[in-house]
């Protein structure tokens, strides 16, 4: 079942403006040496004081410009326990593990229809998903490397499917192909949050390897809803589920489905079969709805991509996804409304 659980608010106390970036970052999907369980474990709890800083956030709008958002955060009870992890288990090197278990949507009334209608393509070859009728949400990685926003970046839009109609052509009636064409929309403006930034923790952190998009025209489709992400032990057989667009397997949208090896605080680490173009999917669950008969879908984690990571000083890979805690949460909901009070409940 879905927990509703009172959520910290993430308010906004000054933004300043900043100097454009330079958007001359070479794109980078697979990500080195970046902090692993272990090496998780290991580190304290942020303050206040740093998640104030961490949480705080750069806004780049359609027109280059760019601003820093301060903000604080109220009714947060820190835990001291750390990263919290389960068991550990054997790793294996590969994006495909194993059997092949992607499937390709072909069919027009699934692609077409909720929930892989919520699938979109990042114009610097990623994926997201919709969150609101104006939001989609990715991967920070897809826009910008930790130092600087990606070339590709500064004229961002964004793909919605639309599956291809059928034409004439002389006598004969050509048929779709079920390969769906995209529908491309402007981005108005980008949230990344300053966590992601280099500068901060001095590495790369892919605990926030996330971002919110601001498309120009709202779209009229369903929208996935955000949830908190649970523990492993909270899931049906352990199991997430995503839909992107892999690079392998081009023009298609391709979903799978797999369960979570090992957790800590803000990511899931999973063998779920994935090439490059799929990060930046959105990862959900089916729950129960407390107190009712019907089940709901919703995003629980952003699917980050393949990744080398420092497990006790040696290089293993993973595929990873980051994880909506409740503070992750506010902050998307906020970027999504503009306001802390919609976002009280999660």
């Amino acid at each position: 079942t879905w927990h509703l659980k009172k959520i910290p608010q993430i308010v906004s106390e000054r933004t300043f403006s900043l100097d454009s970036p330079k958007f001359e970052a070479k794109p980078n999907l697979e990500l080195n040496s970046v902090c692993g369980i272990e090496c998780q474990r290991k580190l304290p709890v942020p303050s206040l004081s740093d998640l104030k800083d961490i949480l705080s956030y750069e806004t780049v709008f359609e027109n280059g410009t760019r601003t820093l958002t301060e903000v604080n955060v109220l009714g947060l009870t820190l835990h001291p326990a750390g990263n919290t992890t389960t068991h550990k288990s054997s790793r294996k090197k590969r994006q495909i593990y194993g059997t092949d278990s992607r499937f390709s949507i072909y069919d027009k009334r699934f692609m077409t229809n909720f929930p892989f209608n919520t699938a979109v393509k990042i114009s610097t070859g990623c994926s997201g998903v919709l969150i609101s009728p104006k939001h989609v949400l990715t991967a920070a990685h897809c826009l910008h490397n930790g130092k600087d926003y990606i070339k590709g970046s500064k004229k961002l839009r964004v793909g919605l499917m639309k599956t291809k109609k059928q034409r004439r052509s002389g006598r004969k009636q050509g048929t779709s192909d079920g390969m769906p064409s995209f529908q491309w929309t402007r981005v108005k403006s980008t949230h990344i949050p300053k966590g992601w930034f280099k500068g901060v923790s001095g590495d790369i952190a892919l605990d926030y390897d996330y971002a919110v998009l601001e498309l120009k025209r709202p779209h009229k489709r369903k929208y996935m809803e955000l949830g908190i992400s649970p523990t492993i032990k909270m899931m049906p057989g352990s199991m997430i589920h995503f839909s992107g667009f892999d690079n392998d397997r081009s023009g298609q949208l391709v979903y799978r489905f797999c369960s979570i090896s090992d957790e800590s605080n803000d990511l899931f680490y999973q063998y779920c079969d994935a090439e490059p173009g799929s990060t930046g999917s959105g990862v959900y669950l089916r729950l129960k709805e407390p107190n009712k008969k019907k089940w709901k879908r919703k995003i629980i984690a952003v699917y980050s991509g393949h990744q080398w990571v420092d497990v006790n000083g040696e290089q293993q890979d993973y595929n990873v996804a980051v994880r909506i805690t409740p503070l992750k949460y506010a902050q998307i909901c906020f970027w999504i409304h503009g306001n802390e009070e919609n976002c009280t409940r999660g």
